[in-house]
């Protein structure tokens, strides 16, 4: 049986999760600032823990599968879209492209795999003038999502249907899920307020900052951290601060029209999942439930120490080397995810376009 292993890039921290015939074995979490750093500690676990059968990477805003030996330069600069003026700034996660050629270049059996842009499972209309649907991370928590709900209600993962709803450490993302397949999603960078990131711009906002508008700023502007600042340490006392009761209000809000608004695409959810490191907090989970009870039910979906996302990844690699979830690989169509991040754009100038 495969041993497998998946690692989520967060803007707070990278997690890494090592499943052995399909169960958890070795959770970890490293903070993104260090290894921003030095990308050792990571390649270190990781290998430390194989032999691996499949690694699922972190992939950025993803590509059509790939395995790390087919991975050049203009694969990188597609998973991290940085403009060529910010191209040695790392700018976004910081040291993403250097960690992401330190794994390419481990020997380590390493796939990167898909955003949400890349499914065939995503109607055409549905990518019209959009890049950030939801990151290849966004797809590995669905896949967290889609097993856990297929486990707890004992059906195949072909009959899950819900809404993700990805409340992180900067950005709010949401999900839909239809007899398993993500079939429309809202990214991070054009969905959602979320703690740290504004969302989806004004494009006013975004025209009248001109050359002001760099990578950094998709992560300033939020709702509770607008400057990166806060310590999001210790939720409770976050939630607990008046200084951010107008903050948490916007941001709930926010979450609240995203799932509404997902609900064109998924009618009839069975649930409304929520991951992400707001899910750890029991009043988050407790608000939402209350202003979506008519929806569907709410529940948090922690599966353990690291994130749901490295979770995923996990299980998409022990689907994809032949194992337990190779269902839930198939459903998903990694296989069939083609094309890339800027194939849908319609506006003028998109020709324009080059990535450093």
């Amino acid at each position: 049986m495969p041993r497998v292993a998946g690692v989520d890039p967060g803007t707070v921290s990278f997690d890494l999760c090592v499943l052995q015939d399909g169960e958890p074995v070795v959770e970890e979490v490293f903070d993104t600032g260090a290894l921003s750093r030095d990308s050792a500690p990571l390649i270190d676990a990781l290998a430390r823990h194989g032999p691996y059968d499949l690694v699922y990477g972190p992939s950025g805003y993803g590509l059509p599968l790939l395995s790390a030996a087919s991975v050049g330069e203009r694969e990188l600069s597609e998973m991290v879209l940085v403009r060529p003026d910010e191209a040695r700034a790392e700018a976004g996660v910081g040291g993403m492209r250097s960690l992401l050629r330190a794994l390419a270049a481990s020997g380590l059996p390493i796939v990167f795999g898909p955003g949400v842009i890349h499914l065939p499972t995503v109607p055409r209309h549905r990518k019209y003038n959009r890049i950030d649907l939801g990151t290849a991370d966004k797809v590995c928590a669905a896949a967290c999502a889609i097993a856990d709900q297929a486990t707890r209600r004992g059906i195949a993962v072909h009959d899950t249907a819900m809404i993700l709803l990805e409340l992180g450490g900067a950005f709010t993302a949401a999900l839909a899920i239809d007899r398993g397949q993500i079939v429309d999603g809202m990214g991070g960078s054009s969905g959602p307020l979320g703690v740290r990131a504004p969302g989806a711009l004004d494009g006013e906002v975004a025209y009248l900052l001109g050359q002001a508008l760099r990578k950094d700023t998709l992560y300033s502007g939020g709702a509770l951290n607008p400057a990166g600042a806060l310590d999001m340490t210790d939720l409770e006392a976050v939630w607990a601060s008046s200084a951010h009761a107008e903050g948490w209000t916007a941001l709930l809000e926010a979450a609240v029209k995203a799932v509404r608004a997902l609900l064109v695409s998924v009618p009839n959810p069975q649930e409304i999942a929520v991951s992400g490191r707001l899910a750890r907090l029991p009043e988050v989970i407790t608000a939402l439930g209350a202003t979506l009870a008519g929806a569907a039910p709410v529940r948090a979906l922690v599966p353990g120490r690291a994130s749901t996302a490295a979770r995923g990844g996990a299980l998409l690699a022990d689907g994809l080397a032949g194992g337990p979830n190779a269902a839930l690989a198939e459903v998903l169509r990694l296989r069939q995810s083609s094309g890339t991040a800027l194939d849908y754009l319609r506006v003028a100038g998109a020709d324009t376009i080059s990535l450093g």
